[in-house]
């Protein structure tokens, strides 16, 4: 089983988005039976907070659901258990590698990085200025990359 964990800042917005888009993905591609998708935060701040309202009613406006998904920040247990940890800006990656083992080190990406020419481009957090289109409009051009990438493996 591969096991992806997206992370951001809150987990109210960016990963939560994420971790529904991929998971739909994955569910769509018929691969639920080798690849789990979580999220989670780099800060405590939003704990056992739902998605914020704009990140759900995007993902709705595209057939995409979070559930009952809650913001949980991330725990040891994560680096232990995931393949990927999918981070959605630089200060979230600098964050991941100062709590990281080092050994879990290399689990971590920027979620743009797997497309050539935009590597280190941030996904912006659209808690501050609500553009939670953008937000979908880069997940769509991103998550397709990752489940390609992660299939390649998977074979």
């Amino acid at each position: 089983m591969t096991n992806v964990l997206f992370v951001c800042l809150g987990n109210i917005c960016r990963s939560p988005m994420a971790e529904a888009m991929f998971r739909q993905m994955v569910h769509e591609a018929h691969l639920d039976n080798k690849i789990t998708v979580s999220s989670a935060a780099i800060s405590t701040e939003e704990e056992g907070n739902p998605p914020h309202p704009g990140a759900v009613a995007e993902l709705a406006k595209h057939g995409v659901s979070v559930g009952n998904k809650r913001s949980r920040p991330i725990t040891k247990a994560d680096f232990d258990d995931a393949d990927y940890i999918i981070a959605m800006d630089n200060q979230n990656i600098f964050y991941l590698n100062q709590i990281a083992p080092f050994a879990d080190r290399k689990k971590i990406h920027l979620c743009y990085n797997i497309i050539p020419g935009k590597e280190e481009t941030d996904i912006p957090d659209p808690w501050f200025d609500h553009k939670f289109d953008r937000t979908y409009r880069q997940l769509s051009e991103t998550l397709p990359e990752w489940l390609n990438e992660i299939k390649t493996k998977l074979a």
